[in-house]
Parts: structure tokens; sequence; C-alpha cells
């Protein structure tokens, strides 16, 4: 306790020379700076990682069952009934995806294409997604197709086109006639019902929207399904049935929520997240060094305080744990202000969005940095100053120690 006392009052009071004070404050500056950076670096990928999350929902189903092995599920309507049969699932739908070439008035690009039943629109948000036209299927007229941004850019398709779009996917069984190579492939033509985006490149760049009965047949795909895709009543969680699900379906299968469906997003999202904060956090390291070279400046500084305290009948050991508890003192005040300015800066951001994105804001789908604060990331932060803390007293430690046996020689 006494120790304390002594730290905290060379901590703060003023110093004989002056360019100690400067070199104090610069260090402890130094350590909120970086601490800040950290806190709010992390929260602006929080906050990238919940807006893709929050977009994905709009067209991923809560939960998604995939083969284990192999590409299609060959009786889907049985794994169907299975997953209807609970209470949480309110409708389980089998749906077709799978790659084609997509050609229209001359121009051609590789899709994907996703077989769904026709009032899909009324399963997830894509209504909310459409750029132009609207959501349909099928009429009493025509079969349509709804296509992202990228398809109908590339391929010039719009709602008001008088000629379909034609499909060709290659066939899954036969022989190939060199004679006739057209006759390996599958085709089907549909008019164009809307135009859907996203804002993310899973979706926006091939993906096109036809009748689940089209699929089936332009991939020979009669009773199977490459996927089934549940949604679930109004608050089911999904991550507390995920595990009674893949029980229920056996090891042949995969049961996957949200996250895990569009795994490699996320998980490129936080690489990038623990890879800044790798850096940040070096900076921080670096930051400590003017720690470590202002308490040498102040053990010097306190050769006559060192002596009176010797005088005094304190020991070696007491004098050293004084100069260590400063060191702590130093690095935890400027990483407890760090945080403190940190959670500010993402509150500020988060209701005021001070920092912009670049670009036309009318075309920006998020026109701020977007921010999430997370108590874990905060406890991170700490930790690591804690651990910088504990480095610099050992090193301070051992500054003294010699400090104290020149002195008494």
């Amino acid at each position: 306790m006494l120790s304390l006392k002594i730290a905290l009052r060379y901590l703060f009071s003023k110093k004989t020379h002056n360019a100690v004070n400067i070199i104090s404050a610069i260090s402890i500056c130094g350590v909120m700076v970086a601490t800040a950076a950290l806190v709010c670096v992390l929260s602006v990928f929080n906050g990238f990682r919940a807006e893709i999350m929050s977009r994905l929902a709009q067209l991923d189903p809560p939960i998604a069952i995939v083969p284990a092995s192999g590409k299609a599920i060959s009786d889907a309507d049985s794994l169907c009934r299975v997953a209807t049969a609970f209470a949480e699932v309110d409708r389980a739908v089998p749906v077709i995806e799978d790659q084609a070439l997509a050609v229209f008035a001359g121009f051609s690009m590789p899709v994907r294409v996703k077989g769904v039943p026709d009032d899909y629109n009324r399963l997830c948000g894509i209504d909310s997604l459409m750029l132009v036209g609207a959501w349909e299927m099928t009429d009493s007229v025509a079969t349509y197709a709804v296509p992202a941004v990228g398809p109908a850019i590339e391929l010039h398709l719009h709602p008001e086109n008088i000629l379909p779009v034609a499909i060709y996917a290659p066939r899954r069984q036969g022989t190939v006639n060199l004679a006739n190579p057209m006759n390996a492939f599958r085709s089907d033509s549909l008019f164009v019902a809307g135009v859907f985006q996203l804002q993310n490149n899973a979706y926006d760049d091939d993906m096109i929207f036809i009748p689940i009965a089209h699929a089936r047949r332009m991939f020979d795909y009669p009773d199977q399904a490459t996927s089934v895709e549940l949604y679930l009543r109004a608050g089911a969680d999904a991550d507390a049935l995920l595990s009674r699900l893949q029980d229920a379906v056996g090891e042949q299968f995969i049961v996957k929520n949200r996250l895990m469906q569009q795994s490699e997003s996320y998980r490129m999202v936080n690489v990038e997240k623990w890879m800044s904060f790798l850096l940040l956090a070096f900076i921080l390291i670096i930051a400590t060094f003017n720690i470590i070279s202002t308490l040498s400046l102040l053990i010097v500084e306190k050769d006559e305080s060192i002596t009176t305290l010797r005088n005094l009948g304190a020991t070696d050991r007491q004098i050293s744990r004084i100069f260590v508890t400063q060191s702590w003192l130093v690095t935890l005040v400027g990483a407890l202000a760090g945080i403190i300015l940190g959670v500010a800066l993402c509150l500020g951001q988060q209701h005021f969005g001070w920092l912009k994105l670049h670009g036309d804001p009318s075309s920006l789908v998020i026109p701020a940095y977007p921010v999430a604060l997370q108590w874990g990331d905060l406890v991170i932060v700490f930790a690591l100053a804690l651990g910088i803390a504990a480095v610099t007293g050992v090193i301070t430690a051992a500054i003294i120690r010699h400090r104290l046996t020149s002195v008494s020689v």
C-alpha cells in the first residue's frame, strides 16, 4: 500500500526536470492513442461484419441442410418431412443451385442458377432488394427469371426486354455426340421479371433465380435438391435448433446456420480484423518503450529520494516495488484512458456518423463507417495492456536493481 501511495505521488507530482514531465505525458498519451485505435478498429470490423450478416440474412435462410458428400440430396421431400417435424420449423423448401451459361442478344456469361418455389419472396426479403421490376416466377403468359445486378449489366437484361434469356447447362447423364455437340446441353428460355441487388458479391456477381421446376428439368434433378432451406417460426432460435436437427438428419447431411453458410465471407472479415489488431498491438508495444525511458529518467532523478528511503529503513525490495508499481500505473492509466476514449469515439460514430465512406453518398448503401462495440474486444484490449504492463514491470525491476547497486556502491 505504501509503495502504491509513493508511486502515485511520483506519477502526478511535478518533476525537477521539465523534460521528464513532457516525456511522461507523451508516454501516457502514446499508450492512450494506441489503445483507443485498437478499440475503434476492432469496432469498425465488428460493424462491417454485422452489416454483412444483416444483408445476407435478407436472402440466406436461417438454416440450410446440405449433403456431407456429393452434390445433391437424393430424396429432398423426405428430408423436408424430417425437418418440418420440429415445432420451430415453419417451412422446409428444397432448392437447386448449379452452374450454367446465360446468353442474351449476343452476350454471354457463366452464372449460378438457383431454382426456388414461386412464392420464395414470401420466405425471404428479396422484394425489398428489387432495383427494377418485381419478383415473379410464372403467370398465365410466361415463365420468368430474376437475375442479380451483375448478370443484368453483363447481359443487358431488363424487364422490358421482349426476348427471353437463354440458359444452358451440361447434361448430367449420357454421352456427347460430336456430330451435334449442342445435344450435350439442356437449355431453357425465360423472360426477365426484375433485377435485384443485395450489395454483396456472393449474390450480385452471378446469381439468377428461376422456378424450381425449370431447374429440375435443366439440371436433371427430378426429385433431388442441392440443399433444403428451413424457415423458422417467429421467436425460434436457429442456433439452439442446430444440434437437434443434426442428430435427426444424420451424418450424411450438414446443418448450417447463416454464419456457416457464408463462412468464407465472415472468415475474411475476421482475418482482416485480427491482422489489424496485431499491427496496432505492435504499435502499442513500441509505445511502451517511451514508458521504459521515462521510468529510467525518473529513477535517475530520484537518487536523493532513494537515499532518503534507505535512511528511513526501506529495503531495496521495497524501493524496487515503488518504481515497478509506477510502471504498471503509467501503462494502465494510459490503457484505461484509451479504452474510455475509444468507446466514446465509437458511440459518437454510431450516433452521428462523423467518418464518412468515400464515394457518392447517393450511391452508397452505408454512408458512414459502421461500428459495433463488443465487450469481448474491450477485455482483449485490456488483457493486452496488462501483458504489456507486466513486461514493462519486469524491465523496470531490472533497471532499478542495477541502479540500486550502483547507488550503494
